[in-house]
């Protein structure tokens, strides 16, 4: 393209907006059913579908392990795999401030294509708007996506029951943790990663050790402790938590503690909260534990019938105490 920025006149419907969709949008995510006519027509099996829409607006838009683009796959596909939804096909909408570097524009395609591909999804129809200087925060994206629920499978937060085993499918708070340091507010310095990620592959692996899975949530805005409230208050049910045997990676732990954070509380782009029969479980996480991104995969506490609609900790010294329930302005506040 002849402009290094994106312009007004990329979102006026004329040359310069065909210009982009060729160069960067199609070219990245061009495939049978991508259509530059006005919607997408598919093919859709037999069975029932899941269909579910996401907004992404992240500041920094790009992060150690990852950036907008890519964040904006995985939680579309997440969100899709929790309902036992194979992932199939996606929208995305972009609204992109004037001036944004048509460059990292690319940027944030090229991972979207590369997630894309990885999850087995496609991307098959799109829409682009430029907004004026200011009036959004670098870029902003929309994406919907439709999935083929795996016969059998049937999780809602509602199917918790008394006895369930409560598993988490790797180190949690990663991604809360690195968009806070990704802002430096705190002159803090520390070699945190998101774990950012598309996690179809973990839930048909958990599906085919068993279809029995009562509930599967991925803990992304207020991390694993506000899921653990929600599930708790729809099903009815009291979550007992084990301190010790929640995954938290040591560099994330130093930080929450210069900061008072708690990691249960810190956003994952790339983890699972999941409720199973307990005698599942082993079966489960060591199924996991051989998936990609799921290596440090956990129980981390079971599904009681005493304290209803609350989380409870034991912690490491054997003392048991109320896990404050989420509210406020949950830190940091990623979008």
């Amino acid at each position: 393209m002849s402009e290094e920025y994106v312009t007004l006149a990329h979102g006026a419907g004329g040359k310069q907006t065909s210009e982009l969709i060729e160069k960067v949008f199609k070219a990245h995510f061009s495939n049978p059913e991508f259509t530059a006519d006005d919607a997408a027509v598919l093919d859709v099996e037999k069975g029932r579908l899941a269909f579910t829409t996401d907004g992404f607006i992240v500041s920094p838009y790009e992060f150690p392990g990852g950036n907008i683009g890519k964040l904006s796959i995985c939680g579309t596909v997440n969100d899709l795999s929790c309902m036992g939804a194979k992932p199939m096909y996606m929208t995305c909408a972009f609204v992109i401030e004037e001036g944004f570097p048509l460059e990292k524009l690319e940027e944030i395609a090229a991972a979207m294509e590369k997630t894309a591909g990885e999850a087995g999804v496609k991307i098959v129809a799109g829409d682009t708007k430029v907004a004026g200087k200011g009036q959004v925060d670098n870029v902003f994206i929309t994406t919907t996506g439709i999935g083929k629920i795996v016969e059998g499978a049937n999780t809602s937060g509602r199917n918790a029951k008394p006895g369930d085993a409560v598993i988490v499918t790797g180190d949690i708070g990663r991604h809360g943790c690195t968009i806070l340091l990704a802002r430096d507010e705190f002159g803090i310095e520390a070699d945190v990663t998101s774990d950012c990620a598309p996690l179809w592959q973990p839930v048909e692996t958990m599906l085919n050790v068993t279809k029995d899975i009562h509930v599967i949530r991925d803990a992304t805005r207020g991390g694993v402790g506000t899921v653990l409230y929600e599930i708790a208050g729809q099903s009815g049910v009291g979550i007992k938590l084990c301190a010790e045997d929640i995954p938290v990676a040591d560099e994330v732990k130093g930080v929450c503690g210069m900061l008072g954070l708690e990691p249960l509380y810190l956003a994952c782009e790339g983890r699972l909260v999941v409720f199973a029969p307990s005698e599942k479980a082993e079966e489960i996480v060591s199924a996991l534990r051989k998936c990609r991104y799921c290596e440090n995969a956990a129980v981390i506490g079971t599904v009681t019938e005493e304290n209803p609609g609350k989380v409870v900790m034991e912690t490491e010294i054997g003392a048991q105490t109320l896990l404050p329930q989420p509210g406020g302005e949950l830190l940091p506040r990623i979008c």
